[in-house]
């Protein structure tokens, strides 16, 4: 499990891929920051995932969990790996 990247909830709708890496740079290196989009619609879904190059800056950064961003309280953990979707039906 790669304990450098984290998931974001809770994130305010105007914020981008380049504001979220700016907003959790300040803890160390950033890879890659994602918002993740409704496929559809394109709008944010309000939440996304921030890498960092080192493990020790992305624990740093585990402090912003409960920090408001923009009117937003914000929810920041270790991101957890996908599950693999078995079954289901999608009509």
């Amino acid at each position: 499990m790669e304990k450098n990247k984290l998931f974001i909830g809770s994130l305010p709708w105007s914020i981008t891929n380049d504001s979220l890496k700016e907003l959790f740079s300040q803890y160390g290196e950033v890879v890659e920051a994602i918002i993740i989009n409704d496929r559809e619609t394109g709008r944010s879904k309000g939440f996304g995932f921030v890498t960092f190059a080192k493990e020790e800056d992305a624990q740093k950064a585990l402090e912003m969990n409960g920090k408001e961003v923009e009117g937003r309280t914000i929810v920041v953990n270790v991101a957890k790996p996908r599950e693999e979707r078995t079954g289901g039906y999608r009509g």
